[in-house]
């Protein structure tokens, strides 16, 4: 946000922002260039990707108005959910409440949702979709694909530690996780960090 005591408004404060690319570098979602004003902005995006609710999303560089005075506002994310679009604001502190910002982002037709990052990194799921977006360009090697769901429609499920021991073609961690961001396995990335005991399964149909 760009306005009052939290930013500052107009033209000028928006050009002295550095928008730039932040490791992982690939996604999965993105339309457009992949360009953030924050490394929190980044981070933010990898849960954009990894939200089954979400189908595409794109980076603002650019200012909102109020149509009917000269306030301005940033933005970060412009993203198409299967329910709506959202107009997505990072803060690293708690948000304040501008009402005017809603209004303008509904006239542009689009509902607003403020981010409030310091509680979202207290949950597990952000560091697990950082390092499952990094692997976003790998594509899982067919025949590791057909053995792994053999396996897992016989057994019904397997830890990730006995997956990655199955993986004969391609590179162990890199087919796992490019299996579970294209939604042919699933794993609970919301209650604990990945690790060998995770259990995976076929995505449930």
């Amino acid at each position: 946000m760009k306005t009052g005591t939290a930013h500052s408004a107009g033209n000028e404060a928006c050009d002295s922002i550095e928008y730039r690319p932040y490791f992982p570098f690939l996604t999965l979602k993105c339309v457009g260039q992949a360009l953030y004003r924050s490394r929190s902005a980044r981070d933010y995006a990898c849960l954009l990707d990894l939200d089954p609710d979400v189908v595409s999303w794109q980076c603002a560089t650019f200012l909102l108005g109020d149509n009917n005075s000269d306030r301005k506002f940033t933005i970060d994310f412009l993203v198409e959910k299967t329910d709506g679009r959202v107009i997505v604001e990072i803060w690293d502190r708690p948000p304040e409440d501008l009402w005017w910002v809603k209004e303008t982002s509904r006239q542009a037709g689009y509902r607003y949702e403020a981010v409030y990052m310091p509680e979202i990194r207290k949950q597990p799921r952000l560091q697990n979709a950082k390092d499952l977006i990094r692997y976003a360009g790998y594509d899982a090697p067919l025949g590791d694909r057909i053995r792994l769901q053999a396996a897992l429609g016989e057994f019904g499920s397997l830890t990730l530690a006995e997956c990655l021991a199955s993986i004969r073609d391609g590179h162990p961690m890199q087919t796992m996780a490019a299996l579970i961001l294209k939604g042919h396995i699933e794993v609970d990335v919301d209650t604990e960090l990945l690790g060998p005991d995770t259990v995976v399964r076929l995505v449930s149909q």
